[in-house]
């Protein structure tokens, strides 16, 4: 029988505490709980959570997996934009006040208590900002031009806005937000719209979008984008969240696309998929715990999934 110094290179050690950096495949014996213990690069998994209210496709979201808010978007494309807005407790959707105007294809950004809304379809595109306090919605000052398919990130005070689809064609503008104004600061590398993004003001990432569609990643500094490594797969009308070194996404651009990426920070991998593949979905959340929501086809409008890391070290069976 080959033992587990052959195949690793070394003796399962004795421990009294479970070590605090442990690589793939150790194995350790603690002397204090008295078992044998293993490490595996489980990233995580998804799980069926509490249906929206209102099934919506190509709307947008803000917070987190237990707190996370939801608004805009429409039903399908032929049919009227809403104004609709939902927040979720980690359980079920509950319906709050709408925003001031309806729309599909926007931005957000933001928490449950305190989101940023900005561009949109209804037909027209729109430049509108709406700014959400938990409670209404209030309309505050225009991007700079109208657009649609644009990404968000940040939060209220200090918001990062890029990428759009216009009349007259793919955008690689960058806006930046203070709580008050807009100001045009350096475009994205690739003009590209249906993008996702995520971080802050002064760390984002961009990723996916409407340019064939597209793999590209770019990194925001604050000052600048670059290109950094690409998407395992083409994405648009997808779901992203996190931040520029640890991001989520899953879906798009095909109607049933499964596929779930993980970002490091340097590059992307395929983890878990979500149960039902969708595009044109939403979500929000970190990469140990996410949530998204809504998507077509049709019968997925209003499903969400929820994903959580899985646990890392398992402890073997060894009766």
């Amino acid at each position: 029988m080959t033992t587990y110094k052959e195949i690793r290179g070394t003796n399962i050690e004795a421990v009294a505490n479970d070590p605090s950096n442990p690589v793939e495949g150790q194995v350790w014996y603690n002397t204090t709980t008295n078992v044998v213990k293993g490490f595996i690069n489980n990233p995580g998994s998804w799980s069926t959570g509490g249906n929206l209210n209102t099934g919506r496709r190509v709307f947008t979201g803000a917070g987190t997996q237990t707190a996370a808010l939801t608004f805009g978007g429409g039903p399908s494309p032929s049919a009227a934009v809403v104004a609709i807005t939902e927040k979720y407790n980690g359980t079920s959707w509950t319906e709050v006040n709408d925003m001031n105007t309806a729309r599909r294809y926007l931005g957000g950004t933001g928490t449950q208590t305190a989101a940023l809304a900005a561009a949109g379809y209804v037909p027209p595109n729109l430049a509108s900002v709406e700014l959400w306090n938990g409670t209404n919605w209030t309309e505050v000052n225009d991007i700079s031009s109208a657009r649609r398919g644009n990404a968000m990130s940040g939060i209220t005070t200090a918001a990062l806005n890029f990428g759009a689809t216009s009349p007259s064609g793919e955008k690689a503008l960058t806006e930046l937000y203070n709580g008050t104004n807009w100001t045009e600061v350096n475009d994205l590398n690739t003009g590209r719209g249906y993008l996702e993004g995520c971080g802050t003001s002064t760390a984002s990432l961009a990723f996916g979008g409407d340019e064939g569609p597209t793999k590209q990643t770019e990194l925001w500094n604050g000052t600048n984008w670059t290109e950094v490594n690409d998407l395992v797969n083409v994405r648009k009308t997808c779901a992203g969240f996190g931040t520029s070194t640890a991001a989520l996404v899953a879906g798009g651009p095909g109607d049933s696309e499964p596929k779930t990426e993980l970002w490091n920070g340097t590059s992307w991998t395929e983890i878990a998929n979500i149960g039902t593949g969708r595009s044109y979905v939403s979500g929000c959340g970190t990469t140990t715990s996410g949530v998204i929501f809504g998507g077509v086809p049709q019968a997925n409008q209003v499903l969400t999934e929820e994903f959580n890391a899985g646990p890392a070290t398992i402890t073997f069976d060894v009766s």
